[in-house]
């Protein structure tokens, strides 16, 4: 496949075009850990899923 076709078809959900994943992934690469927030002072995001109330609300 060579780039024009690449550029045309969707990469995956998240993204449109190969250009967006690139921009995508250089954002990732900067995105701070947990530990690297809480030494900043600052909050992570919250816990998504709790196993222990799988099915208890």
């Amino acid at each position: 496949m060579n780039s024009k076709e690449r550029e045309s078809e969707p990469v995956n959900s998240m993204v449109t075009s190969f250009e967006d994943m690139e921009i995508l992934g250089r954002q990732m690469e900067r995105q701070r850990t947990n530990e690297e927030l809480k030494q900043h002072e600052r909050e992570p995001d919250p816990i998504q899923y709790d196993p222990s109330m799988d099915g208890k609300q």
